[in-house]
């Protein structure tokens, strides 16, 4: 990008006293206006408005617009530039992504990695990229990192990365760092003497973590940053590692209100896994401490594997079914889950679903979102539902082959009394055919 020089050429002129002026006319006006629109060239555009500009620049292209002129090479090297960045490592033969050049990396490491603050890293599914991430975390010593994210694009590819590995330099940035509020660490190999290090430098700060798929880790190793975290307000781990001592830790006197809990419950294979129930005066005591705390719940089970489930009051607000779940199970969704506001039940068979869903609908009073696929529901049944529910039903997806025609009401029947109840226009999902 080439500067012009028009602004400091038109004072020149303005002032110098052989230069006659000539009157205003239209075709000087003109000329003016051009060069009033000259005057405001990118290289004299304030740092502020370049440092929002780079912002939002992959890093290649950042770094490229930094060579323009020395203006924005000063603004490319502002450290506010620098506190919030993404890594991306990919495999050119794996993945389309563009991956973060290595020379650009270790530039950053070198000159800006004391100001980065905010971090992720953006990884595909191949073993060497996930390497690469950990070689990166290791590097940074001296960083003061308050958030820190490892995304897996598609497999988890850092749990084919040696563990001791990854554990040495996932720990250098928990002992390095001393303000940590924000961890994202799923699917990844972490484990239980990692977590203590975590609670041993960053007790005072964290207030979010989310680590699902974390086989390395135990009900001990989470109960112990429960215990230390007085400040934690979210929560994402798996169900294997819930407990009852957890969530009365959660619900100490000392321990902040908590404000989101995400437990996701997932079997690979039948019976490979003895899912444990929860008591109900541990549910009980959560809810006493942080009544506004939303429980969600991710289910992929097979259908006898709900057996622990919902026999007794459960606090649960959101629910997803990932796979088939049963009437008796839904019914028991009805009774004992009088907090539910979103409900997603992606497929159940071909049982109709009528008595089910009008008894959650008669007993959640707080349901506000609905989606229901691969399952079957009569129109009359379905119309009752959104009759009891109303125009709290802000979210309403349901795939049309999920409703069944009867003598009360046909497909387009219902679009018209469903659109009634709820106040707005309505029409049922309908499966792309491409």
């Amino acid at each position: 990008m080439k500067r012009n020089n028009f602004s400091v050429v038109n004072k020149i002129v303005q002032s110098s006293p052989a230069v006659k002026q000539p009157k205003l006319g239209f075709c000087s006006s003109l000329k003016q206006t051009q060069v009033s629109t000259v005057v405001l060239d990118w290289g004299s555009l304030p740092h502020h408005v370049v440092l929002r500009i780079f912002q939002y620049l992959p890093l290649i292209d950042r770094a490229r617009a930094s060579s323009v002129c020395r203006r924005w090479n000063e603004v490319f090297h502002i450290p506010d530039l620098w506190r919030k960045f993404e890594f991306e490592l990919n495999q050119s033969a794996t993945s389309y992504f563009r991956s973060t050049h290595p020379d650009l990396i270790q530039q950053i490491i070198k000159k800006h990695a004391v100001h980065l603050q905010y971090v992720s890293f953006k990884v595909d599914s191949s073993t060497e990229s996930a390497e690469a991430a950990c070689d990166i975390l290791s590097q940074l010593v001296n960083c003061s990192i308050q958030t820190l994210g490892l995304i897996s694009t598609a497999k988890p590819s850092f749990m084919n990365v040696s563990k001791a590995h990854f554990v040495s330099a996932l720990t250098v940035v928990f002992v390095n760092s001393k303000s940590l509020s924000s961890i994202k660490i799923e699917d990844t190999p972490v484990d239980d003497p990692s977590l203590k290090i975590l609670v041993a430098n960053n007790s005072d700060t964290l207030r979010l973590l989310k680590m699902s798929s974390c086989p390395h880790v135990s009900s001990d190793g989470i109960l112990c940053v429960a215990d230390h975290c007085q400040g934690l307000k979210e929560l994402a781990l798996n169900y294997y590692i819930l407990s009852d001592e957890l969530l009365l830790a959660l619900s100490s006197e000392t321990h902040v209100n908590l404000e989101h809990l995400r437990i996701d419950v997932v079997s690979e294979n039948p019976g490979q896994i003895e899912f444990h129930p929860i008591k109900k005066h541990s549910w009980d005591a959560l809810i006493k401490h942080s009544p506004g705390v939303n429980v969600v719940m991710y289910f992929f089970l097979y259908e006898e594997e709900f057996e622990p489930f919902f026999k007794e009051e459960t606090p649960v607000t959101h629910l997803y079914f990932g796979r088939s779940v049963s009437k008796a199970i839904l019914g028991q969704i009805g009774l004992n889950c009088p907090r539910l506001i979103e409900l997603v039940v992606c497929a159940n068979g071909l049982q109709p679903l009528d008595n089910e869903l009008i008894c959650i609908a008669q007993h959640c009073k707080n349901l506000t979102a609905l989606g229901l696929s691969e399952c079957e529901v009569s129109c009359s049944a379905f119309v009752e539902f959104v009759r009891l529910c109303g125009r709290r039903l802000t979210q309403l997806s349901i795939m049309e082959e999920v409703l069944i025609p009867d003598d009360n009401y046909s497909l387009d029947d219902v679009h018209t009394e469903v659109s009634k109840y709820l106040g707005r226009v309505w029409f049922p999902d309908v499966m792309p055919i491409w």
